[in-house]
């Protein structure tokens, strides 16, 4: 007799209603994480529902039920990504917020996964509109999602114009670090880098 691998050992008091599926979050979880390795170690051409499964030590029906296809589970994944967003800084300043966030963006992007993981979803994204689609919401609702915050927090305290373009603000804020640690992937910062750049952004931010 085969048994479900999503069920737990105990049988619970209560059955679910027939046809019901039960999904356990803490195997949805083990699912999410095992994508990210899987890019990591394969990239999204090479990983496969099968590797995906054996990294998270459950069956493949198990991430059937949840997603369609590993197309559809990148998505949802890199969706996510937007909805977590990161922390807006509260210093009192508009270097003090944008050092802060260079801070924690920097070591973000360089952490030894997304560095793997993101040029490598970024050239897939060239050929599949679903997964560019996907890139484009997850930055522009997290890292700029962030950004805004700080600009809005700035002109509040005067120390940006009203009319200073936002668009533009944002450009100068995201840009510079992505573009070091993403595109060019340099290995390593150059020492005061990043309170070199605040002070720079935020100088080109008041100008506007």
């Amino acid at each position: 007799m085969t048994t479900n691998a999503e069920e737990p050992k105990t049988r619970p008091r209560r059955r679910a209603p027939a046809g019901a599926a039960v999904l356990r979050e803490d195997v949805t979880e083990a699912i999410r994480a095992a994508v990210f390795e899987e890019l990591a170690a394969v990239g999204y051409a090479r990983m496969s529902i099968e590797g995906i499964a054996r990294r998270a030590g459950v069956g493949k029906t198990a991430v059937y039920r949840r997603w369609r296809s590993k197309l559809h589970l990148v998505l949802d994944v890199v969706s996510a990504l937007a909805v977590q967003g990161l922390p807006a800084p509260d210093t009192g300043s508009l270097e003090g917020d944008l050092r802060l966030l260079y801070e924690v963006t920097s070591r973000a992007l360089r952490h030894p996964v997304a560095s793997q993981i993101i040029p490598d979803l970024q050239a897939e994204a060239a050929r599949n509109p679903d997964i560019a689609e996907a890139m484009q919401k997850a930055l522009r609702e997290g890292q700029e999602g962030v950004a805004s915050k700080i600009v809005v927090a700035a002109r509040r305290r005067g120390e940006v114009r009203a009319d200073a373009d936002d668009d533009l603000a944002l450009d100068l804020i995201s840009g510079p670090l992505y573009w070091r640690s993403v595109v060019i992937r340099s290995p390593k910062l150059p020492k005061g880098y990043l309170g070199s750049l605040a002070r720079a952004t935020a100088a080109a931010i008041k100008a506007l």
